[in-house]
């Protein structure tokens, strides 16, 4: 039952924050910012979120810049779902490197 409510949260959050990512993101050209998953603890106060950024050469920069500014992204989040939750999870964002992995594994089997 538990699990069921973290899925659904998470699944809640990642909608949210992608959003938000979405508009952020309209005013600078050529970034883009996908969130890939959203993980929640089981006492619902701890969201860790993994964002996608493209290109992949501004990933640090961006996650530099983005966890800078984790409480207004957090207070925006808040007002987004505070009808829905009783906390508003803390944030921490990482970098979802899958794709780069996927895709240095395509050119290693290409080679051969």
């Amino acid at each position: 039952m538990q699990e069921t409510r973290q899925n659904r949260i998470a699944r809640m959050l990642q909608k949210e924050l992608s959003l938000i990512f979405q508009s952020q993101t309209r005013m600078m050209r050529g970034v883009m910012i996908s969130v890939t998953n959203c993980k929640i603890s089981p006492d619902l106060s701890v969201c860790t979120a993994y964002l996608s950024v493209f290109p992949s050469e501004k990933g640090e920069e961006i996650l530099e810049n983005v966890n800078s500014n984790s409480s207004q992204i957090r207070y925006e989040l808040g007002t987004r779902i505070r009808h829905q939750v009783r906390i508003i999870p803390e944030l921490r964002f990482f970098i979802d490197d899958s794709l780069d992995y996927i895709e240095h594994i395509d050119e290693l089997l290409k080679k051969d």
